[in-house]
């Protein structure tokens, strides 16, 4: 595992997204796993700068998002898929046919989480995994559990984690209670993983990730055993790691 050091958000971004664009640049076809959430908003800005200054182009890049709400249609306001097209496919010239975000309208769980995996395998999973992370350490919506977590399934998430996305809503009543995701184990297939992290809230998480025990009681912390994992985080989020 390689930690970067950033020095507040915005450097995070730009360094994050300057490994985004390295891989779309080496492999115009890359499958990119995409996150959600405020982290990565700043990394997806710079790309879209990027792309309209002709030095990026996304033509053939297939995403797979991490996960999705059960229950919202694809263009509730609230949804994945609508966040992913506000802040960055409606914005560069992404094929819409190549973008893919578990189908949260699909309340047969077992259909929607059974499809998605096997769109995922048959794209020979993901050349690069954008992560952010989760206060209680989890990773996409695989929240602290017994076991890791294989495929992509439904989850309850935790209270934490609903009151983290309270603020995204009108009402704390209003945030869905369960949520399709890629499982741990279709996260380690990735060739390369790459995890953002900012604020001192992030403290915590950041340090059992990466100094702690590999337990599923902190999701991310198996991401120690990939071959090819970098963490950046900003100087509040690096605050409790001995570097």
């Amino acid at each position: 595992m390689k930690i970067r050091r950033a020095k507040d958000y915005a450097d995070m971004s730009r360094k994050a997204a300057n490994i985004i664009s390295a891989q779309i640049i080496l492999k115009p076809c890359a499958r990119i796993g995409l996150a959600t959430g405020s982290t990565p908003i700043g990394a997806y800005q710079q790309l879209i700068d990027w792309y309209r200054k002709d030095d990026l182009d996304f033509a053939e890049v297939v995403t797979y998002n991490l996960d999705e709400y059960r229950g919202l249609a694809h263009d509730d306001p609230q949804s994945y898929h609508y966040f992913m097209r506000k802040n960055l496919f409606d914005h560069v010239n992404i094929d819409l046919a190549n973008t893919h975000v578990p189908d949260g309208s699909n309340l047969d769980a077992e259909a929607a989480c059974a499809e998605y995996d096997a769109m995922v395998k048959a794209e020979g999973y993901m050349d690069l995994q954008l992560l952010g992370i989760g206060n209680n350490g989890h990773i996409g919506f695989n929240e602290p559990d017994e076991v890791f977590s294989k495929g992509t399934h439904c989850v309850d998430l935790t209270e934490s984690t609903i009151q983290a996305n309270s603020r995204l809503f009108d009402r704390p009543e209003d945030v869905p209670r369960q949520a399709y995701t890629m499982g741990v184990q279709t996260i380690m297939h990735a060739r390369s993983i790459l995890v953002i992290a900012n604020g001192d809230a992030k403290a915590q998480a950041v340090y059992d990730m990466c100094f702690g025990p590999v337990t599923p009681r902190v999701p991310a912390s198996i991401l120690q055993l990939h071959t090819n994992c970098t963490v950046i985080a900003d100087e509040a989020a690096l605050a409790l790691c001995p570097l």
